[in-house]
């Protein structure tokens, strides 16, 4: 399993940022091996990380050669000051079964 944290400080968000957004977000809904999204920001909410799941590394690069996910990196700078990408491989994911999470609990690792 792997996860693409999209690290970013957003600026001004305009009606086609948020066209694009939801253009993106049913595409990554419809591409085999996508398994949820969860979207966090820093305390003064200055800085947003939004992380993907995917069940492989070829789900990811599918997603990745989406039109729509390319036509909005082409205009990042409209809408982010800036941004950072980190893709990882989930090695362990494992709690106590109270928070539901796209991950599989591994309590027998943990």
């Amino acid at each position: 399993m792997y996860s693409a944290s999209f690290i970013f400080k957003p600026d001004q968000m305009d009606d086609e940022f948020h066209r694009l957004n939801q253009l993106i977000d049913t595409a990554a809904n419809s591409t085999d091996g996508y398994l949820g999204a969860e979207t966090w920001q820093s305390k003064d909410g200055g800085v947003l990380n939004a992380i993907y799941y995917w069940e492989s590394l070829d789900a990811l690069k599918e997603f990745s050669r989406n039109p729509h996910h390319l036509e909005a990196k082409k205009q990042y700078s409209r809408w982010y000051d800036g941004y950072h990408i980190v893709i990882a491989e989930v090695i362990r994911s494992y709690g106590d079964d109270s928070i539901p999470h796209f991950t599989p609990n591994d309590r027998a690792k943990s």
